[in-house]
């Protein structure tokens, strides 16, 4: 140990909640310092790729109450960073109505459309087909185009964050592993393999590896991590392009059959689009233990639905990869965000958000993250979110 370093605020893991954590609080006048093991702008844990899907509707109502807080907290980075972020080139959704599925339910979703006055248009199987170029899908599908949805930049957003994040003074520090934390009732030592820090509070946003800080204090989350497969195709046309897609199907007996794809991403010279299958199934027990190869039959599957209902594609795969996806374990929870209150002794003095798929609310995390370090509590609605929090008793 070189000797203690004093901040306000430490921030564990420099992806995106991380990063827009960072940049809020030395923002308010923070002494801030993020740490990340691997290094800012890896694609190792979740932010890999260069798109993610931005979308208001959700069918659970108060997740679709933060995504419209969210919103403007996106246009002030893009006015901050001179960017654009989001491209609202529609989000389509389409398939059984019926089905529950980790993206949520489509019938439930108009509902909640509905009740909060949120704009879309209702569209029928044969709707889908001769506006967005599918084929062959099952005639009681229908669905519905949400205009304001799309793509996400997510490298751009990374960048625009980072930039921010030093203009503000915030000290961010790449390949320094968190080995412990030491809450007690005035603050946190931080431990890591090259220093020794000490500050009033701590937020944890290192996504899979948050239990190896949690657990030596006698907590845990109920967390899974999946690597789940990316596919890059060709189109068969340059004129080809598409909102993005999420089709709703029942599940199978090996998988939860749903898929999705983005149209061409109007920041790439790329004429190629990127698709994937939403199988959360085996299950790693280890971040590190990440392949970046994808399971075949996962590639296989994908492949031959588009070949069977997108013949705008060609399903031949032009790349693969992969992305590690960490999910709660309660499928009816979305992610983990709250102070560490009765999760940790001396937990008040740590935040913690994890698990989910939680890009489209970055600007809205950091600022809920810094909002529960200064003060404990936040003007939005994430009571259903906290870590200590059975989801049934949330129901």
């Amino acid at each position: 140990m070189t000797g203690f370093e004093v901040y306000d605020i430490i921030v564990v893991g420099g992806g995106p909640v991380g990063l827009s954590t960072g940049w809020q609080a030395a923002e308010r006048g923070q002494r801030t310092l993020v740490l990340d093991r691997h290094g800012f702008f890896n694609e190792r844990c979740g932010t890999s790729g260069a798109e993610r899907h931005w979308r208001l509707q959700y069918a659970q109502e108060d997740l679709f109450r933060l995504t419209l807080e969210t919103l403007p907290g996106w246009r002030r980075l893009e006015s901050l960073a001179e960017r654009t972020l989001i491209y609202e080139i529609g989000s389509l959704w389409f398939g059984d109505v019926d089905v529950e599925t980790n993206e949520g339910q489509i019938a439930e979703t108009m509902r909640v459309m509905d009740r909060l006055d949120v704009r879309y248009e209702a569209l029928t199987a044969r709707d889908v087909e001769r506006r967005f170029g599918f084929a062959n899908l099952p005639a009681h599908y229908a669905g519905f185009l949400q205009p304001d949805g799309g793509t996400l930049d997510v490298r751009g957003t990374l960048a625009a964050m980072y930039g921010l994040a030093q203009r503000e003074g915030c000290a961010l520090r790449s390949g320094e592993r968190v080995l412990a934390l030491e809450p007690d009732a005035d603050g946190v030592t931080v431990r890591t393999d090259r220093n020794g820090y000490r500050c009033a509070k701590v937020v944890l946003a290192n996504g899979a590896e948050v239990n190896s800080l949690l657990a030596p204090l006698g907590g845990r989350l109920d967390i899974k991590l999946y690597e789940m497969a990316l596919v890059t195709l060709r189109r068969r046309g340059h004129d080809v392009d598409f909102p993005f897609w999420f089709v709703f199907q029942q599940p199978t007996e090996e998988d939860t059959n749903l898929f999705y794809g983005f149209g061409r991403n109007r920041w790439s010279p790329s004429d190629l689009v990127r698709l994937g299958p939403v199988f959360e199934v085996d299950p790693i027990d280890d971040a590190d233990r990440t392949r970046g190869v994808p399971d075949t039959r996962h590639v296989t599957r994908l492949s031959t639905w588009v070949s069977e209902h997108l013949p705008a594609l060609d399903p031949e795969p032009a790349g693969t990869s992969t992305c590690l996806a960490v999910l709660p374990g309660d499928p009816r929870r979305q992610f983990y965000l709250g102070l560490a209150t009765d999760l940790v002794p001396d937990g008040h003095n740590i935040v913690l958000y994890s698990s989910g798929w939680g890009f489209k609310f970055v600007p809205l995390l950091g600022e809920v993250c810094v909002d529960l370090a200064l003060t404990g509590r936040t003007r939005h609605d994430i009571s259903r979110l906290a870590p200590t929090l059975p989801q049934e008793a949330a129901q």
